[in-house]
Order: structure tokens, then sequence, then C-alpha cells
């Protein structure tokens, strides 16, 4: 009689990069649902990317819902922001020796592509809709300059990287820590070199007074 092989605890394989991507999205939910706080999601990605087993990653969405968890007749989890929805903008902003902006009333695409060279872009979402809950805006400053201007209402993940150059966020005076549950998630991401990219959160309620 052969010899069964050991059996394997699940938990100790190799978690795959759709694994970390797919609990990665299960937290981007969560904050747009106001279950976790911007902070912690930036720390549990952290924990996320890090992650080399599929029992590394089962305890960072333990306390979070699933999709089969049953809710309160009552919750407002499903009822979406009424800022998404739309026909999607352009998806480019590109300045080369010269400036571009991109503000007042339109709708930000899944995906934008932001690149300046000797040049400024300014992003301004204050008085922007979201053709999805989940934008991305990809941002590449040489020697140049991109500001993306959010306001506190929206939540934000900024994962750029500065190379003699800064990729950074800057809360102004009275912006809230949080966004509301079911707000648009936008993650920054790109490269600064040689320049800076500065995603810089405002205030809702005092947005009227600093244009």
């Amino acid at each position: 009689m052969s010899e069964q092989p050991p059996h394997r605890d699940p938990k100790q394989l190799r978690a795959s990069d759709a694994d970390r991507e797919r609990v990665a999205q299960a937290l981007h939910k969560a904050l747009g649902e106001g279950r976790i706080t911007l902070g912690e999601l930036e720390e549990r990605l952290d924990r996320v990317y890090s992650a080399k087993t599929l029992g590394e990653l089962e305890p960072i969405t333990a306390d979070l819902p699933t999709d089969d968890t049953p809710l309160p007749a009552t919750s407002t989890s499903s009822a979406l922001d009424r800022r998404i929805g739309g026909t999607p903008g352009s998806t480019t902003s590109i300045a080369v020796l010269s400036g571009t902006d991109r503000k007042g009333v339109w709708v930000l695409p899944p995906q934008h592509n932001s690149f300046a060279f000797w040049g400024g872009v300014k992003i301004d979402l204050r008085h922007a809709r979201f053709a999805e809950q989940y934008s991305t805006i990809t941002a590449v400053a040489i020697m140049g300059g991109i500001d993306v201007i959010v306001p506190d209402d929206v939540a934000v993940e900024v994962t750029g990287v500065g190379i003699m150059g800064a990729f950074e966020t800057r809360n102004k005076k009275g912006a809230s820590p949080t966004a509301p549950p079911n707000a648009p998630v936008v993650k920054v991401t790109g490269l600064a070199f040689w320049g800076g990219v500065e995603v810089k959160r405002v205030p809702r309620d005092k947005i009227k007074k600093i244009e």
C-alpha cells in the first residue's frame, strides 16, 4: 500500500500577485465604504505587498465583510456616491515646455495619465465627477511639476516614487483625515525625477474660499 503524501496546509502556500491584488481591491472597497481609514489602508497595503503566503494575507481582511457576509437591511454599503457616473473625460494631461490645467466640471476616467517635462500640469478634482468609484492617476514629472488637488470627501492613495525629486501628499489646514462611506477612491502613482508631484487635500467646506 502506497504511502499517502503529507497534508499541506493551504495557509502555507505561496501567495500570487493575483492573490495580493484581490486583497488590495477588498481594502480599497472597505475604504470607500468607510470601514477603514486612509491610514489603515496604507498600513494594510504594506502588509499585503510584503506577504509571501496565503496565511499572511488572511488576517489583513479578517475584520471586513466578504461578498457573502449578510449585512443589516439598513446598510447603505451598496449606495453609490452621486458624483460617480458619466462619460469619461480626457485620459491624458501633457505639458512639455508649457502648462496644462484639467479643472472645472469634468469626468475623471478610470485611468488618467499625466506627463510634465520642463512644464507643469494641474489636475483639479474639486468639481470633478468620476466615471467609476476607483480611479488611477499615473503622474510622471521630469524636471517639471504635477499638482493634483483633491477635496477631502474623496479618498486618495499616493504610491509614487521621487528620485532627486518629491512625490508627496499635503493636507491643507482643516482637511478631514478620512472620506465618507462610498466616496470615490483615487490612486495617484508614478515618478518624479528632478521634479515634483504633489497631491493636495483640501477641505470641501473651504473650496469656494480658496478658488
